[in-house]
């Protein structure tokens, strides 16, 4: 196991101790004090995925990871927020296109990773096209013109073929 990331019990503030609580399973953050159990358990991110003009709205990041790479609008959900929610929020944010979520593509997950990725596909309801938050481009890309070289996030190659082949 890597060096904790968090040390100290939110409850009673004493300093964990790593154990494992039952077999087969990872070593836990286990307060001595108090007994309260620590669970890292994945964030969730929700993304859509949607058309405009015959084509599929990327969006090029502005931030780490996958600084100037492409990717579908999306971010983490918040705590008591719908996935589906969360997915039109950023949307908005990203590109300034109102979204309507119509179904999930998939949920991706890989090892080593924190995150698991919602996709959800989406119709586009209103607003205007334009890089917003966390964006430093926004484009509608043909389906057989997709920047496959420059994709940020190996969930957004998993989704957007998921998406392609109408599952």
């Amino acid at each position: 196991m890597n060096p904790p990331e968090y040390k100290f019990c939110p409850r009673c503030a004493a300093r964990f101790d790593e154990k494992v609580i039952k077999d087969g399973e990872p070593e836990r953050l286990v307060c001595p004090n108090c007994g309260f159990v620590f669970y890292q358990g994945p964030k969730l991110v929700a993304g859509a995925l949607f058309e405009m003009d015959g084509g599929i709205v990327l969006t090029q990041r502005a931030i780490e990871p996958g600084y100037g790479l492409w990717t579908y609008p999306g971010g983490f959900v918040e705590r008591g927020e719908r996935a589906e929610t969360a997915a039109e929020r950023e949307a908005l944010e990203e590109t300034g296109v109102v979204v309507e979520v119509t179904g999930l593509i998939g949920i991706y997950s890989y090892d080593g990773q924190i995150p698991a990725i919602a996709s959800f596909a989406a119709n586009v309801v209103g607003g205007e096209l334009a890089p917003l938050d966390e964006t430093m481009d926004v484009k509608v890309f043909p389906k057989d013109e997709l920047p496959w070289s420059d994709i940020a996030f190996p969930s957004t190659v998993d989704a957007l073929k998921d998406y392609l082949r109408g599952i």
